[in-house]
């Protein structure tokens, strides 16, 4: 078991600072690689840029829970939701090969 994770690319897991614009106010995040993947091909799939997504994102946190607590670990819980759809909608035999070609 542990192979599937022990065998993963070490630069999914290498983290990244971004500098992003937010409401007109300048911010730094600071994810693993794998997270930023991910956030630029949900953004791509709704037809936005990285830096405009993850501002629509946090508009729309903060016009439904009035505050952004922790966006980072936001942004995080958005991707893992993402593949958890993205994988619960894939069939079983492409799944299966995607757990073989990471051992």
């Amino acid at each position: 078991m542990c192979r599937l994770f022990a065998h993963q690319p070490q630069r999914d897991y290498a983290s990244q600072t971004r500098s992003l614009r937010i409401g007109g106010h300048s911010t730094s995040i600071r994810l693993e690689m794998a997270f930023w993947d991910t956030l630029e091909e949900i953004a791509a799939k709704e037809g936005m840029s990285l830096a405009k997504f993850v501002t629509t994102l946090y508009a729309e946190v903060l016009d439904h829970h009035g505050e952004v607590k922790n966006f980072a670990s936001l942004l995080r819980c958005s991707c893992l939701i993402y593949r958890a759809k993205a994988t619960a909608a894939m069939p079983d035999f492409a799944a299966a090969a995607i757990m073989d070609a990471a051992e």
